[in-house]
């Protein structure tokens, strides 16, 4: 089974909602990028090189395809789905197991090397689940995240070392 990598990049925006009882509630958004190969969204995801960590290739690829920096804050968990372009002799189904993990966004940058083939888009947690590309991206942005997300702003949205 071949191996990759993604992130979920998110941020705050301040909710403007009039309705709301809680007027400094922060809105979490997350970012999405638009797929070379068809219609959906989806987050960042690639392979790592023999000299980087999973982690230090989260975040070049959330550099490369994405144009965010920030901080890995946890590894949300590891989905299975079927890939094309893993598919050959050792592994015919294409088989792949992605390491999921949460970057909360420090800088947009405003050039990046795949800006010309990709554009993003800060969405709301529903929002990207309804145009997200892959079942395994939805599932991991609606279980594994949301979840995670819950728990940490409750925390105080404090980056434990030890969780990574």
């Amino acid at each position: 089974m071949a191996t990759c990598l993604s992130c979920i990049p998110f941020r705050y925006k301040d909710n403007n909602d009039k309705a709301s009882n809680d007027g400094h509630k922060k809105l979490v958004e997350v970012l999405m990028i638009n797929s070379q190969s068809g219609p959906g969204l989806l987050f960042p995801k690639g392979g790592w090189e023999n000299d980087e960590t999973v982690e230090e290739a989260a975040a070049r690829e959330a550099i490369e395809e994405a144009g965010v920096r920030g901080d890995l804050v946890q590894l949300l968990g590891f989905y299975d789905f079927k890939s094309k372009t893993h598919q050959d002799e050792f592994c015919p189904e294409g088989m792949c197991r992605a390491a999921v993990f949460a970057l909360q966004v420090k800088e947009e940058l405003t050039a990046w090397p795949e800006q010309s083939t990709r554009q993003r888009s800060w969405l709301t947690l529903s929002e990207a689940a309804e145009r997200s590309r892959y079942p395994w991206m939805r599932e991991a942005l609606t279980t594994d995240f949301s979840t995670w997300h819950d728990n940490w702003s409750k925390d105080g949205g404090r980056v434990d070392p030890s969780s990574r």
